[in-house]
């Protein structure tokens, strides 16, 4: 590897070269990642401590707050001390690491959200079988395979990028390392490389999006078949899911389902996948579900409880 790659680090050109534009940046995507942090960890408290959401639709949104959790704090803390310097340079070790963490967890991801995608099946159009098909160890399987089919995505990713000779040039016009981008800068043709790249990520991401909107179709078109208040509670359980698998997967397929090539407004896009998405979760799946709303609103009343019996501990009779 070292006598085929001269490149010890990379620069990272970012978002914008305007020092003005960077404060604003950094104070937005500040706030943009404390509200992702405190959502996402506020839904994970809430599903752990109610007993009323132990079904595995919650199971599975827990999970999924996890890797919104974990997928934003690998990208944005580095994005917004960037932002703070002008010159933005990330080493070549650390630069293959993101690019492994990034497809490992959105990998992940894309399995999950079929994972839930099946189980809002089972639930609404199989509701006398859904906790004998969904049992718990069921749905520790189906979580299993989506961290083991995000591994092996993301291992394949590495792999190819890691092998490549980096000779010359390591200049990246974005904010991260990442696939297409490395390609450019390689010193060989990758234009094979970049076909399979987009096969691994691209396509998959591609047919995946169009399986989950057929299957939602499937699952919102059986509703009429329910009662009304049922029909309306399974609705807007799916409108959420809907809304979030487009949230996803629009920015997902715009990056990677195409040939070798980067424009500028991947950096947009690339924002959206990696900030913008993992804050808007759990507001979509809180302020249309009234389950977690109620249980937001009793574990709140339990801590003010709590919090109150300290500060004013009840007086003992003599």
């Amino acid at each position: 590897m070292g006598s085929k790659n001269n490149v010890t680090e990379f620069v990272l050109l970012g978002l914008t070269q305007s020092p003005e534009g960077r404060k604003v940046l950094f104070v937005a995507f500040l706030l943009i990642y404390i509200v992702t942090i405190v959502g996402n960890l506020l839904i994970m408290v809430t599903i752990m401590a109610s007993p009323s959401l132990g079904s595995p639709m919650y199971f599975f949104l827990a999970y999924l707050s996890l890797l919104d959790t974990v997928y934003s704090t690998a990208i944005a803390p580095k994005m917004m001390v960037d932002l703070l310097h002008v010159k933005k340079t990330i080493s070549f070790q650390a630069c293959m690491t993101q690019v492994f963490i990034d497809h490992f967890f959105a990998g992940a991801e894309v399995i999950l959200l079929v994972v839930m995608a099946y189980d809002r099946y089972v639930a609404i159009c199989k509701p006398l079988h859904y906790l004998i098909i969904m049992n718990r160890r069921v749905c520790v399987l189906m979580l299993l395979v989506a961290w083991t089919g995000g591994f092996l995505h993301s291992l394949v990713q590495f792999l190819v990028i890691y092998q490549l000779p980096f000779c010359g040039p390591n200049v990246i016009d974005n904010f991260l390392c990442d696939v297409y981008p490395l390609l450019k800068l390689a010193c060989t043709n990758t234009y094979l490389t970049g076909l399979s790249m987009m096969a691994n990520g691209g396509a998959i991401c591609t047919v995946t999006f169009f399986i989950l909107l057929v299957s939602y179709g499937v699952i919102l078109y059986s509703l009429k078949t329910h009662g009304l208040e049922g029909k309306r509670k399974a609705f807007h359980t799916c409108v959420s899911h809907i809304t979030v698998v487009i949230l996803f997967f629009v920015p997902c397929i715009f990056l990677f389902a195409r040939p070798s090539s980067t424009f500028p407004i991947d950096k947009s896009m690339t924002v959206v996948l990696t900030c913008i998405t993992p804050m808007l979760n759990p507001l979509v799946y809180t302020l249309r579900n009234a389950e977690m709303k109620n249980a937001m609103r009793k574990l709140w009343s339990n801590c003010v409880a709590i919090v109150r019996r300290g500060l004013y501990p009840p007086c003992r009779a003599r």
